[in-house]
């Protein structure tokens, strides 16, 4: 078994079809095939399953998966580190949009002025874009608020966040000092893409207490999230740290859950295979220094009650 093989075994993976790997990797489809087979000789048993002239990865295929990308991965850093004279360290970010929007700037900007030899790379989606890359080998480290699914993926809480609905300080509710939860019933939402943590966490709390969502508009920025709440009388459920601007301003009316039922954290992801890398280990302690959270300190708020 080889770095080879294994490119091969990715690639194949990735594009569904041998034929497809082949044309990718520009060598042969039979130096694919045989590739695979000797894998499957090697490991003894089947990586895929040929069914109707279709592919389909195996248990043991994806045993072998779990660990191939981020093996790859350290081969190629490997190389780049030995072969290149101008070779400069690295680290790829993943964060969700709501850690994008509430502090990944200030870590990003705080890891600098601590390894400003490190180059960095930071992407932004949602929680379930940025698991798939962590699983892709795509990025070396994410900070999401949403849960990730993946078992293969070590996800450890670093700081505290919670969650408020919102509403512009002129809808009704702004004038209310309790709300029920079966008020928010009929009331227009406004929410984040399906694949959002955010958006995840409060629908699956309103489906256990049995309260369908009115959605009339959807997005993917916290932005124009925030627009809708306060030029369209929508209600929005959202990060307290996203809305700390518009509650100083007198835009946006915050009501708390009474409940802990919306509290969270933003967690530091990473493959269970990867090496953790001493920059790694930076920016996780860069992170512990945003554990806590203060904004509705002082401030009047509504109350949200079952």
């Amino acid at each position: 078994m080889t770095i080879r093989h294994l490119k091969i075994f990715i690639e194949v993976v990735d594009s569904g079809k041998m034929s497809t790997a082949a044309t990718n990797l520009f060598i042969s489809q039979p130096t694919v095939s045989q590739a695979i087979k000797e894998l499957e000789e090697y490991y003894g048993g089947l990586l895929f399953e040929r069914l109707s002239k279709k592919l389909y990865i195996t248990e043991k295929g994806n045993k072998l998966l779990s660990v191939a990308r981020n093996v790859v991965k350290q081969f190629e850093d490997i190389d780049e580190m030995m072969l290149q004279d101008n070779y400069v360290k690295s680290i790829r970010i993943g964060a969700t949009n709501t850690v994008g929007n509430c502090i990944l700037s200030e870590v990003v900007k705080s890891f600098q002025e601590i390894n400003p030899q490190i180059e960095i790379y930071s992407y932004v989606s949602n929680t379930r874009e940025i698991e798939e890359k962590l699983l892709k080998s795509e990025l070396d480290i994410g900070i999401v608020e949403g849960k990730v699914k993946s078992q293969d993926l070590i996800s450890i809480p670093e700081v505290n966040d919670f969650l408020v609905l919102v509403c512009s300080t002129n809808h009704p509710f702004a004038k209310m000092k309790v709300i029920k939860l079966h008020d928010l019933e009929n009331e227009n939402f406004a929410m984040r893409e399906q694949g959002s943590g955010t958006r995840e966490l409060f629908e699956r709390n309103m489906l256990e207490n049995g309260i369908p969502l009115k959605i009339t508009f959807e997005a993917n920025s916290s932005d124009a999230i925030k627009k809708a709440v306060i030029d369209n009388q929508c209600l929005a459920v959202i990060s307290i740290r996203l809305v700390e601007e518009e509650i100083a301003s007198g835009k946006i009316h915050v009501i708390e859950n009474t409940d802990s039922d919306w509290e969270r954290s933003f967690n530091v992801v990473y493959h269970k295979n990867k090496l953790v890398t001493d920059e790694m280990e930076s920016l996780i302690e860069v992170v512990k220094n945003y554990k806590h959270v203060d904004i509705i300190k002082g401030i009047d708020t509504g109350k949200l009650i079952k």
